[in-house]
């Protein structure tokens, strides 16, 4: 159970002011994002690396962070990605002309977030590249690594990435190298109780004590199976046998090996159970290299634990063993790297203008000003809607994902309603400001797709008339569209475009036989209703609760529950402002 905080909502930051406090001497905070930086400045020549994610994983992200591994971290709320604003911002400011890496686990949202912010710094001329983990063995079979999440083997990449760096290497071989440890990186985890968000009383999921989950997550997830509880050498030969199954025909015999700790197993247990698991290991001929016991990757406060194995060959075994300082980990002697210490103004003044400053919009007509209220006043409606259901939303997610989808839609709709309050701004400006800081706030797969959605409506909406439902409704099949290309989703996938094209679907039908917009929305938004109720019988095919689709089967997404609740809200401000009526 997680029990020191002050405000749930607040966790991350405090979090994160508080590490950055105690931690001074290795890091400082970016000006403006939820991210850390070496006190350093990156010297000239050197690739910089950033790795990130959501929080409730330290030592991963923020405690990597030092010479020797990565230069900067990303930090999103729990269990949630970090918007692209933030991951942009982090790597503007650690772009020292020698190109950035980002590195981060296989989730959906940090995706979509980490691949906006490095297309955007490739716009502005940073060379920047992207290498993903994909470590977790139980998450999708060999044939399909790439669909295969990212779990503790992240600190492998992250290291050997971080100690390429360091050398001098260029960016073309930092990827290599980050890419050939990703390629022989496999891990899997057990757990034996649930996390515990800030401000709840019940774990994520319950395990009965008499089993133990196999193959779970590091965002709370439940195993892919259910198996009895077994000793510890049992445990290490079930770990050891399924992690060999998947040796690649290359590896010489070398490996890198952690036994990960997930946040409430004891060091005792973790020794314990090592005891086991290197006999194992040197019986299948494999040569262990410094091997590591402890906490590198964590998930709150869930007890579990994880076995990862990368397999070296003479470049990658170098770098493993080369050395690092950093808050949470530390391996031998650090030569001094003639970087130049940067003050807090200073990097206030590297990433000071950079951020997303909206453009000078165009004046707004009055009759545009007037509908951007029924605009305020539909995101009001939305807010105190999800808000009053956050806790339903949250029980759904945590079904076969982290459980945070009811907070995370709080928070991004709470910034999205803020950002919209502008009276001199029309009904696209408007949306465009509250898709901006959704996006920003709202962070993960759903502050992107959310984010994206309003700012698409928004510039077909524009500024310059009252937008007609023929226009709406147009604005909303464009916005359908952007997520569909964003999330990588289909229509049965179990995401919320299984209420969302429903929903775009009906409002077009019922618009194109002049239906008034009110009317027309409010059938919409029952078809989307009825389409997220459907989501029940569908197996997950994409996203963290892919790994756990079967699981989910009898539960309704949260996405497009959620989505189903939003449209429900605006038809009744739409309903008070234009009437109801069937015709327009």
């Amino acid at each position: 159970m997680t029990r020191l905080y002050n405000d749930p909502t607040t966790f991350k930051d405090d979090m994160v002011d508080g590490f950055v406090a105690a931690y001074g001497r290795y890091v400082q905070r970016v000006p403006g994002a939820s991210g850390v930086v070496r006190t350093s400045r990156p010297r000239p020549g050197k690739v910089s690396v950033i790795v990130g994610g959501g929080s409730g994983h330290y030592p991963a992200f923020c405690g990597l962070v030092g010479p020797g591994l990565a230069d900067g971290a990303v930090i999103g709320d729990i269990f949630t990605s970090p918007s692209s604003e933030q991951a942009y911002l982090v790597g503007k400011a650690l772009d020292n002309g020698a190109g950035v890496l980002f590195s981060y686990g296989n989730y959906n949202g940090d995706v979509m977030n980490f691949g906006l912010a490095e297309r955007r710094l490739r716009s502005e001329g940073t060379d920047c590249r992207t290498v993903v983990v994909t470590d977790d063995i139980a998450s999708a079979p060999a044939g399909e690594v790439g669909r295969r999440r990212g779990v503790a083997g992240d600190f492998c990449v992250f290291k050997i990435a971080g100690a390429a760096a360091e050398q001098g290497l260029p960016i073309d071989e930092v990827e290599r190298l980050a890419r050939r440890a990703n390629a022989m990186t496999r891990s899997l985890g057990v757990a034996f109780a649930g996390c515990t968000f800030p401000g709840r009383d019940e774990p994520l999921f319950t395990i009965d004590p008499g089993e133990i989950e196999l193959g779970l997550g590091i965002h709370g997830e439940p195993g892919v199976r259910t198996i009895t509880r077994i000793s510890a050498a049992e445990l290490a030969q079930l770990l050891v046998d399924a992690i060999l199954e998947e040796r690649p025909e290359q590896a010489d015999g070398r490996a890198a090996v952690i036994l990960n700790g997930l946040g409430a197993t004891k060091y005792e247990e973790l020794f314990v159970l090592w005891k086991d698991v290197l006999p194992w290991l040197t019986s299948a001929g494999v040569r262990v290299v410094s091997p590591e016991v402890g906490e590198l990757v964590t998930s709150l406060d869930m007890a579990g634990c994880s076995l990862t194995l990368c397999w070296l060959d003479d470049e990658l075994a170098e770098l493993w063993e080369a050395p690092a300082d950093t808050p949470a980990f530390r391996r031998g002697a650090v030569a001094p790297s003639g970087s130049t210490a940067v003050s807090p103004n200073n990097l206030v003044e590297t990433v000071s203008g950079q951020a997303t400053a909206p453009a000078d919009e165009p004046t707004a007509s009055e009759e545009s000003r007037r509908a951007a209220l029924i605009v305020r006043g539909c995101l009001e409606s939305m807010l105190a809607t999800i808000s009053d259901n956050e806790r339903l939303l949250g029980d759904i997610d945590s079904v076969a994902g982290d459980g945070d989808h009811g907070r995370g839609m709080v928070r991004g709709l709470r910034a999205a309603y803020e950002a919209a309050q502008d009276p001199s701004l029309g009904a696209g400006s408007t949306l465009r400001a509250a898709g901006a800081s959704w996006a920003d706030n709202g962070g993960g797969s759903s502050g992107a797709l959310w984010g994206a959605l309003l700012q698409t409506v928004g510039y077909v909406l524009g500024d310059e008339t009252a937008p007609s439902a023929h226009v709406v409704a147009s604005a909303l099949r464009e916005g359908a569209a952007t997520v569909c290309e964003l999330g990588g989703a289909q229509v049965g996938d179990k995401t919320l475009l299984d209420s969302l094209i429903p929903f775009v679907e009906m409002l077009n039908l019922c618009v194109a036989a002049d239906a008034s917009l009110a009317y027309a929305w409010r059938c919409a938004a029952d078809a989307a209703t009825d389409a997220a109720d459907r989501t029940r019988d569908l197996v997950c095919r994409i996203g963290r609760a892919r790994p756990l689709g079967e699981k989910s089967v009898g539960t309704p997404d949260p996405g497009a529950v959620s989505l189903a609740l939003c449209a429900r809200a605006t038809a009744e401000v739409l309903e008070a402002h234009c009437g109801g009526g069937e015709q327009s």
